[in-house]
């Protein structure tokens, strides 16, 4: 059969089917367009890992690819103490002696937003962004 033919037997019309194609390429455009926008803000936002201890800010350490291993070892006065490693652009808690161990059973952070916490030590983790960006939070 013909495309003549089956265009005459359709109830489409000559430019019905060209109007399909160009909405189906459309429909595309906005993950091509958040994608491009992602690869863009990739190179530019840079992460650091927050240790607080009972809400109080300790220690800062920047998460980028390439600055090797650094390991950090907090220890209040009662001799609670939890061993913090940093790998590249990750975090986690290697050794605590808390009672569940649940913070170093948690592994390696590096997303924003990611957090570890050591209840019996009231010690938390955190990764922030430069920009302030969170995965789930909300866009103004």
């Amino acid at each position: 059969m013909k495309l003549k033919e089956f265009l005459k037997k359709s109830q489409m019309k000559p430019f019905d089917g060209i109007i399909i194609v160009l909405l189906i390429l459309l429909s595309f455009l906005p993950l091509v367009l958040f994608s491009l926008k992602q690869a863009g803000l990739s190179d530019t936002v840079t992460y650091e890992a927050k240790i607080s201890v009972d809400g109080k800010t300790l220690k800062t350490f920047p998460l980028k690819k390439g600055q090797g291993t650094l390991t950090y070892r907090y220890e209040d006065e009662d001799g609670d103490y939890n061993l913090i490693e940093v790998v590249d652009d990750k975090i986690r808690i290697v050794e605590a002696n808390c009672g569940d161990l649940v913070c170093v059973r948690q592994g390696f952070i590096e997303k924003s937003g990611d957090t570890i916490v050591c209840l019996p030590h009231k010690l938390l983790i955190e990764v922030i962004a430069s920009d302030g960006s969170e995965d789930g939070s909300v866009i103004y």
